[in-house]
Parts: structure tokens; C-alpha cells; sequence
């Protein structure tokens, strides 16, 4: 039998509160510990989820020996800084994308994970959605032919606040590293990292990045079309397109996937899959992986691991230096 890991959340906002939700869908994972800078949110979180304990203090819950996994739910730019506290403690860190503000943090977490003998997981729940490895299953299998473009959006409406984390400098605010993270993370874990990146941008009054079109080129004329924003809102699907056919994948959950299947010239034929996403909002699929993965002793994901997230943060770093869009805080001036 599966041991039962007892989990800790660092950050008590929106995405934790769908995060911890969800953990309860695993009879596997204890609702253990909650941190917030405030002790009232850190115990109103607590009480509204059922967790057993709860800290005004990051430090303190890090410290406390029975926590034996971490999910990090802070803006951008803490998610390095609270990531190397959990590591330092030996916990098991699950860190929300994006991983990190550039490369050079990512691979400071990465290098204290290996220091510490620390599990370490970026916390990007599409790729563990079973309508994404149903996508990866037909590419996999050529069913389609070779995939040949991919076309990718992540945008909704979000009126400008120079305070907001979307788009302040700060708190790594800019649709990129919130959303348009989304597109990029399709393109490469389909097509790989590209030869050549076009990116235009416009830019909100703090110089965030509030529309973003990127291009990546790749060999043999492949290409992956993606946008984010904040401007206007999307039906945010992606749409991939192979020599015999087409795939396209809605971003609400239990929504059917549809195949287009070319049978012969001008000639096709139209499947769609009911792929069941499971209750909850779908974060229970990369919780259950990281125990899956501590139970096996290791310290990165085979499925995703950090090699990838590198992959993914330096084509995050080469987009923003084109839109010239740079965290001052960190020391970044492009």
C-alpha cells in the first residue's frame, strides 16, 4: 500500500485554493499545513479546505518535520526564493509555473534539489490531463501523418491595474509568464525547442506585456503560431495540424476533443473523443504523480522533468528579451 504524504501549501491564493480542492479527490494525500504572511488568511484557508494546521509564517511551517511536501502557490517572483527554503528543509517541492522569474533561478532550484536530495517538480498540470496525453498518444502514433503546425491561444479580459500581479513588474506581471506560458509549453512538448522565434508585443503603461503574438520556426517548415493577453477574451483552443488531419483541444475540462481525419484528397471525416478529465478542476492528476514519483525514491518527474522546465524558461527568457520586457528587480535590464 501507498504511503499517505502529508502536504503543505505556501501561498494561500486562487490557485491554491483550486489546488487544495482537489487534493482531496487522492486518499493518499493528508490536508496537513497551511502558511500565509497573514495567520487570519493561513487559518481561514485552513478551515475552509480542512487542513490540520496552519502558519503566519512560510519559515515556520517549512521547519515543521512532518510536512513531507510542498506546493508553492506565491507570485513569479517569490517561487525561487521559496522554493530553495523548502529544499533546504529536504521537503518535496511542487513549484506553480512558472517555475521561476529567468534560467539563472531555475537552475539555482535545480541545483539545490540535487544539494539536498529534495524532489523538485514544476507544477504544470496540463501535461498529467489525460486530454493531453490523448494528444500526445496520436502524435506518438503517426495515426495523423507527421504534425506540421501547431496553432495555440491562451487570452482573456483583464482591465489594467498598475497593482495587479498581471501586470505589475514586480510581481512578474505580463501575459507570458501567466498565460502565454500555456502555448509555449504545447509547442515544445509537441514539436521540441524551435530553430527561430519571432515575438511582437504590446505593452501596458508599466511595460508588461499585455498582447503577445509569438512565431517559432522549426525544421522541414514547421511552425507553432501563439497568443496571450489580457486585452480581449478567446475561446482558447489549440489546433493541431498533421499531413492527414487535425486535432483540436478545448482548455475546458471534459470538453470532447475533436479528430479530423483525412480519408482521401478533399475527403474527411470528423471523431470526438468524451475524454473524462475526472471531478475537480484536473490538479489532481500532478499531485498524484509526485507521490507516485516519491514512492519510488526519486527527486525529478521522468514524465516532466527539469530538463524540460530549463527548455521551456529559456525559450520564456529569449521571447521576453524580443518584446524587450524585463524584471528590473532581478536584476534583468534587456
Amino acid at each position: 500500500m501507498n504511503k499517505t504524504y502529508n502536504w503543505a501549501i505556501l501561498g494561500c491564493g486562487k490557485i491554491a485554493e483550486k489546488f487544495a480542492s482537489d487534493l482531496k479527490l487522492l486518499t493518499n494525500a493528508n490536508l496537513y499545513a497551511t502558511a500565509s504572511r497573514s495567520l487570519d488568511k493561513a487559518r481561514r484557508f485552513a478551515d475552509e479546505f480542512g487542513f490540520q494546521k496552519s502558519y503566519g509564517s512560510y519559515e515556520e511551517m517549512v521547519a515543521d518535520e512532518a510536512v513531507d511536501i510542498i506546493y508553492i502557490a506565491t507570485p513569479h517572483t517569490y517561487h525561487c526564493k521559496h522554493t530553495l527554503l523548502s529544499l533546504e528543509y529536504g521537503k518535496a517541492v511542487l513549484c506553480e509555473k512558472a517555475f521561476a522569474i529567468n534560467e539563472k533561478e531555475v537552475q539555482e532550484m535545480i541545483a539545490a534539489s540535487k544539494k539536498h536530495n529534495a524532489f523538485l517538480m514544476e507544477a504544470f498540470w496540463t501535461r498529467f490531463l489525460p486530454r493531453f496525453r490523448k494528444v500526445l498518444e496520436v502524435i506518438e502514433s503517426k495515426e495523423l501523418g507527421e504534425l506540421k503546425l501547431i496553432q495555440s491561444d491562451f487570452m482573456f479580459y483583464a482591465p489594467f491595474d498598475p497593482e495587479s500581479r498581471l501586470y505589475n513588474l514586480k510581481l512578474g506581471g505580463g501575459s507570458l509568464l501567466d498565460i502565454g506560458i500555456y502555448p509555449v509549453f504545447n509547442a515544445l512538448m509537441t514539436l521540441g525547442v524551435p530553430k527561430n522565434i519571432e515575438a511582437n508585443a504590446e505593452l501596458s503603461p508599466t511595460g508588461s506585456d499585455e498582447f503577445l503574438t509569438m512565431v517559432f520556426e522549426y525544421e522541414e517548415g514547421k511552425k507553432a503560431y501563439l497568443k496571450s493577453g489580457f486585452t480581449c477574451d478567446s475561446f482558447n483552443d489549440t489546433v493541431f495540424h498533421f499531413d492527414g488531419g487535425a486535432i483540436r483541444v478545448s482548455r475546458e475540462l471534459n470538453d470532447p476533443i475533436f479528430i479530423i481525419k483525412r480519408k482521401e484528397v478533399q475527403n474527411y471525416e470528423t471523431q470526438s473523443y468524451a475524454i473524462n478529465d475526472g471531478d475537480g478542476f484536473g490538479y489532481q492528476f500532478e499531485a498524484a504523480h509526485v507521490m507516485e514519483c516519491l514512492d519510488k525514491g526519486l527527486i525529478e518527474s521522468p514524465v516532466l522533468p527539469n530538463s524540460f522546465s530549463v527548455e521551456l524558461i529559456q525559450l520564456l527568457d529569449e521571447v521576453r528579451k524580443k518584446i524587450k520586457v524585463a524584471y528590473p528587480n532581478h536584476g534583468e535590464e534587456f
